[in-house]
């Protein structure tokens, strides 16, 4: 077996979403799940197909979004995993209504950091193990830290 880290370009601005599913119609049912969530998102899908012709399918409403998810479902290249970076949306916004749709049996991660994907590879096929969602802790926070994470929420409209 071979482990890799595959490190994925996030476009500037976007959030992207990893997961994992079962079957070809994923890419148009969270795109249906996306566009009746958030009016005016912009997005790019790919599902990594693990079965017949074992083709990168993709769908979006930005080429470049697409053309990223694309680019990054080949270079993770494991069967049945999605790649869904997003703009004028964040992924709170959207990730009840991924999870519903009947296809996805798993979600990675739902991130704007730093990210690498772990996968594992053996004569069958590649499988994503886990990520690396951003950087280690530096210390725990004190007061002023918890008052800027709560005036942030208050701030994004998050919370009261």
């Amino acid at each position: 077996m071979e482990i890799d880290n595959v490190k994925i370009d996030i476009p500037e601005g976007a959030n992207v979403i990893i997961g994992q599913s079962h079957f070809i119609k994923t890419v148009e049912d969270i795109s249906e799940a996306l566009i009746s969530t958030v009016p005016g998102i912009k997005f790019g899908l790919s599902f990594c197909e693990a079965s017949g012709a074992c083709l990168v399918r993709s769908q979006g409403n930005d080429i470049d979004l697409e053309k990223a998810a694309q680019k990054a479902a080949i270079d993770i290249g494991a069967g049945h995993c999605f790649v869904l970076f997003l703009k004028n949306a964040f992924p709170i916004n959207v990730m009840r209504a991924i999870r519903e749709v009947p296809e996805v049996c798993q979600i990675f991660c739902a991130t704007a950091n730093l990210l690498e994907v772990i996968t594992a590879e053996t004569a069958q096929g590649k499988g994503i193990l886990g990520v690396i969602d951003g950087e280690k802790p530096k210390g725990i926070e004190k007061e002023q830290d918890i008052k800027w994470r709560k005036d942030l929420l208050r701030t994004l409209k998050y919370k009261l």
